[in-house]
């Protein structure tokens, strides 16, 4: 299932996106600890496309999807 969300991302001077932080739609913030992989991926589960974060969110592997202009997690569990 795709859910959409806010991210607060940094972008360096050579124009490289990094999600720092993600906001639910209830407020709640979490820190993206950790990105494992990025690349150029389809979301099998949610449906769309665009670049696939791995990152480590609470201790826990996550896919968040940069699908320009919007952010959105992939909320099928991954492992």
């Amino acid at each position: 299932m795709k859910m959409y969300v806010g991210v607060e991302s940094y972008t360096d001077e050579s124009g490289h996106t990094r999600p720092r932080f993600v906001y639910w739609c209830d407020g709640r913030r979490f820190e993206v600890q950790k990105i494992l992989d990025e690349r150029r991926a389809v979301s099998i589960g949610a449906g769309g496309r665009g670049i696939r974060y791995t990152c480590l969110i609470e201790g826990r592997k996550r896919f968040l999807f940069f699908e320009n202009p919007r952010w959105f997690v992939d909320t099928v569990k991954n492992s």
